[in-house]
């Protein structure tokens, strides 16, 4: 297959490797879309902890390193997906949020799912538009 010139594909080592074949990121002229990131710590590649709190704030931390990769930052972001086992957790999403974002918020979607990657609690993934 050939490879499309006008994407740059983005990677950082301080966000978890790709587990399969997918980059952490691709731009896009000025669009940055970043890859699902689930709560696991970069240098051990094992999640952070049981923990919904602590495993929302390291997808946070592992957004901004591949956003940060891509010259960017979160206030970058202008959609925002998140993705939960337990829809119950999204009052502690809107919480850590609040420690991430500022006004105005990106657009976003909250989708409940039976089960992520290596029993992630919780996954986001991101567009970001850089200025």
């Amino acid at each position: 297959m050939s490879g499309n010139t006008n994407r740059q594909v983005i990677s950082t080592s301080k966000a978890p490797q790709a587990i399969g074949t997918y980059s952490q990121a691709v731009r896009t002229g000025s669009t940055v879309y970043l890859s699902g990131q689930i709560p696991l710590v970069p240098e051990s590649m094992v999640i952070i902890s049981d923990d919904i709190s602590e495993q929302i704030h390291q997808v946070f931390k592992n957004l901004a390193a591949v956003a940060a990769a891509a010259d960017g930052s979160l206030d970058n972001i202008v959609k925002l997906n998140v993705f939960l086992t337990d829809l119950s957790h999204f009052p502690t999403v809107n919480e850590v949020m609040a420690e991430y974002f500022n006004e105005p918020y990106p657009a976003r979607a909250a989708i409940g799912v039976a089960a992520l990657p290596k029993d992630a609690s919780v996954e986001m993934d991101a567009i970001l538009e850089l200025g």
